[in-house]
């Protein structure tokens, strides 16, 4: 794959960022480190939460034909919607039928999030119906268009731990979800309502990793309508160069640290086994099974322009990473975008031909393997067009390609919710106070339309 250079001016006139009103206060929103005025990015406005400050959450999504936007919001134990067309906070879905933050320890002061067991965690829609993992190993389903409660009982996964990441195809007709803390980890694919107006979601096979070495976790998955096929983002995978480490241990001495490369499970939903099924290593005459990396522990996983996929290489899988990984879904070419890392959920937006990363590990100023947490902005053809600031640990992204709008959930601080706060400045100027929030972040497209423009324009598509 081939990479195209270009130069770009920045947007000449920077947005204003409205005050934002709610709950009788007034918040002066898009301050700050992560408001630059030099970004074509720019910070537009910020969205309150009501309830609990945001100290986790997991993965976000957008559905621009609604005009919303859904956060998995662990600690006020539900889906967060927003309006997209007025930048405004909707309603909780399923709040209290999540099982929330739950912690390393109990009871203990300052602990950590047990992100393995918390909920709710991946989040994806087709039409009227949202899916949405939970901490206790179940699928939750709801009717968008329904009251506010669960269209069926859960689904079991079969697991103790979370289901984590997950990916529709594009009828919405099968959904593939993960358990990543799982050991083994492993995937189930699910029938799915598709546009029904009522929910049959049933499992269709469990499907596991077996190339005889040691695969601790499996992440993000993305659908390829293309090639129609699913991509899993493997974080590590054992003998990937051979003799490499694929489990840190700090405790050793001296510490190991992992040093081995991640790969691509590559997923036919037509070519799969009812009940459960191992894929093994990479048939290049199926398009199915488990492709080797090269430099890159992957998290993130989206589909971009001529059938490329953007994987969010980590050090936290392979602390040696320092970029992004672009590799083509049909010929497996592959190339790296330099000057970001870390990520873990990615998004492409249509509406402006970009990629948009969550990136909580990029290498910080001073270099890597410090880490600090930044929005990554990069082209179609995969060239990054810059980074901007976010709060420590904001690691989820999801645009409205109608609108060009980016959300960006914002972690509150840590003197306002402890241990998994944010330890900069720089959510809080992006919010304008200190309950996190949704940062939301336009790039205008039309350097001739202005802020009323673009309203007019989404007042169109959504009454239309």
């Amino acid at each position: 794959m081939s990479a195209r250079f270009t130069f770009r001016n920045s947007i000449a006139a920077m947005l204003a960022a409205p005050a934002l009103v709610g709950a009788g206060t007034a918040y002066a929103a898009c301050t700050g480190p992560g408001a630059p005025a030099n970004t074509e990015t720019k910070c537009l406005t910020a969205v309150q939460i009501p309830g609990a400050a945001l100290r986790s959450y997991d993965i976000s999504w957008v559905n621009p034909h609604r005009a919303e936007y859904y956060l998995a919001d662990r600690s006020n134990a539900a889906i967060d919607i927003i309006d997209t067309h007025n930048r405004t906070f909707k309603r909780f879905l399923g709040k209290g039928l999540f099982v929330g933050v739950k912690l390393n320890n109990a009871g203990q002061p300052n602990e950590a999030v047990n992100n393995d067991v918390s909920g709710p965690d991946g989040v994806v829609t087709h039409g009227r119906w949202l899916y949405a993992g939970d901490g206790d190993s179940t699928l939750k389903v709801f009717d968008l268009d329904g009251p506010d409660a669960l269209a069926q009982l859960p689904l079991s996964t079969g697991g103790a731990t979370r289901v984590d990441e997950m990916a529709l195809t594009a009828d919405g007709e099968l959904l593939l979800t993960v358990n990543n803390a799982e050991d083994p980890p492993f995937a189930n694919l699910f029938a799915a309502n598709g546009d029904r107006n009522h929910s049959s979601v049933r499992e269709i096979t469990k499907i596991t990793i077996d190339i005889g070495a040691d695969i601790p976790a499996i992440e993000q998955p993305t659908w390829d309508p293309k090639t129609e096929r699913f991509y899993v983002s493997v974080p590590v995978v054992g003998g990937n160069p051979a003799g490499c480490i694929s489990r840190a241990d700090p405790k050793a001495t001296p510490p190991k640290v992992v040093t081995c490369d991640g790969g691509l499970l590559v997923i036919d939903p037509t070519n799969v086994t009812t009940g459960s099924m191992a894929l093994g290593a990479f048939d290049a005459t199926k398009n199915m099974g488990l492709v080797k990396l090269s430099e890159c522990g992957p998290n993130g996983a989206t589909v971009g322009p001529h059938d490329n996929l953007m994987l969010g290489c980590t050090q936290a899988n392979n602390p040696a990473n320092r970029s992004t990984l672009v590799i083509n879904a049909t010929t497996k070419h592959f190339s790296h975008v330099n000057g970001i890392v870390g990520s873990d959920e990615g998004w492409f937006n249509k509406g402006d031909g970009r990629y948009y990363t969550g990136s909580n590990r990029n290498c910080a100023p001073a270099g890597c393997p410090a880490q600090a947490a930044v929005l990554g902005v990069i082209d179609g053809t995969s060239v990054l067009i810059e980074t901007i600031p976010q709060s420590s640990g904001s690691h989820s992204v999801a645009a409205d390609s109608k609108r060009n709008l980016i959300f960006v959930p914002q972690s509150a601080p840590t003197a306002t919710v402890g241990n998994g706060g944010d330890t900069t400045a720089v959510g809080a100027g992006i919010c304008g106070g200190t309950n996190g929030c949704i940062g939301v972040f336009v790039h205008n497209v039309d350097h001739d339309r202005d802020d009323h423009d673009r309203d007019d324009r989404d007042r169109d598509d959504h009454d239309h």
